[in-house]
C-alpha cells in the first residue's frame, strides 16, 4: 500500500503531466490559429492587387476580433474563424484511437480546435441577433501540429492524415480555399411560405432593430446532401 507521501507525489506527477500535455496543445492550436491568420490576410490582399474586371464592386475584407477570432467577409458572407482555448480529447471511438500514432501515445488524441462558421454578412451588419450560423469545419491540432479535418463534404476532401500530417502554410491555405467555395456555393433559399405567413405584432414593430424574423440560409429546410454529410 502507497504511503499518504506516495499518493501525494503521484498526484502531483499527474497534475504536471497532464497540465504540461494540455499547455502544448494550446501553444500548437495557437500557433495553427496564425497560420489561419496570416493566409487570410495574404488572401484579401491578394484578391484587392488581382485586378479583377468587376461589373460591381465586391469586396474582400479580412478583420481581427479578438486575439482568438477573425473573420473574412466576401460578397454577401462571413467566414469566421474561431480558436477554442480549451484542449479536448477525440471520443474513444473517433477513428484516431484506431491509429498506431495514438496507440503509441494516447497523449497525441489531446487536440485544440479551431471552429469555421459561416454568417450571413449581413447578420452582422444589421445586428440581426436571431439570425442563424452554420458551423461548416473543425480543425483539431495535437501537441505535434498533427491535425484532423471534421466538417462538410468539401472540407473531409481535402487530404486529412492524422498521422503523417502537420499544419502548414500550404495545407491552411487548402482549408481556407475550400470553406470558401463551400460557402459561395451554399446559397440563401426561401423558406417555406407557411412557415413564415404570420408574425406577431411585436416582431414586426421590432422587425427594424432586432429583426426577430431569424434568417439563414437553410431555415425551414432538410436538405438529403446536408443528412449525407
Amino acid at each position: 500500500m502507497m504511503t499518504k507521501s506516495e499518493k501525494r507525489n503521484k498526484l502531483f506527477a499527474s497534475l504536471v503531466e497532464k497540465g504540461t500535455l494540455k499547455q502544448k496543445v494550446f501553444q500548437q492550436t495557437h500557433n495553427g490559429f496564425m497560420l489561419f491568420k496570416e493566409v487570410l490576410r495574404e488572401l484579401a490582399d491578394e484578391y484587392e492587387k488581382a485586378g479583377l474586371d468587376k461589373e460591381i464592386e465586391i469586396p474582400v475584407e479580412f478583420s481581427e476580433k479578438g486575439e482568438f477570432e477573425v473573420q473574412l467577409k466576401f460578397a454577401g458572407d462571413v467566414l469566421v474563424f474561431m480558436m477554442h482555448t480549451n484542449v479536448f480529447e477525440f471520443p474513444r471511438d473517433h477513428i484516431v484511437h484506431k491509429t498506431s500514432y495514438v496507440k503509441e501515445d494516447p497523449g497525441r488524441s489531446f487536440c485544440g480546435v479551431i471552429n469555421i462558421f459561416n454568417f450571413l454578412r449581413d447578420s452582422f451588419r444589421y445586428r440581426r441577433f436571431n439570425d442563424v450560423g452554420y458551423l461548416i469545419g473543425r480543425v483539431f491540432i495535437n501537441s505535434e501540429q498533427h491535425f484532423y479535418i471534421d466538417g462538410k463534404k468539401e472540407l473531409r476532401l481535402l487530404p486529412n492524415n492524422f498521422v503523417d500530417s502537420t499544419l502548414d502554410h500550404e495545407k491552411v491555405c487548402g482549408i481556407v480555399e475550400q470553406a470558401m467555395l463551400y460557402t459561395i456555393n451554399f446559397d440563401l433559399l426561401t423558406p417555406p411560405y407557411d412557415q413564415v405567413k404570420e408574425v406577431s405584432a411585436m416582431e414586426f414593430l421590432t422587425a427594424l432593430d432586432s429583426m426577430r424574423m431569424k434568417t439563414g440560409k437553410r431555415l425551414g429546410f432538410r436538405f438529403q446532401a446536408d443528412l449525407e454529410e
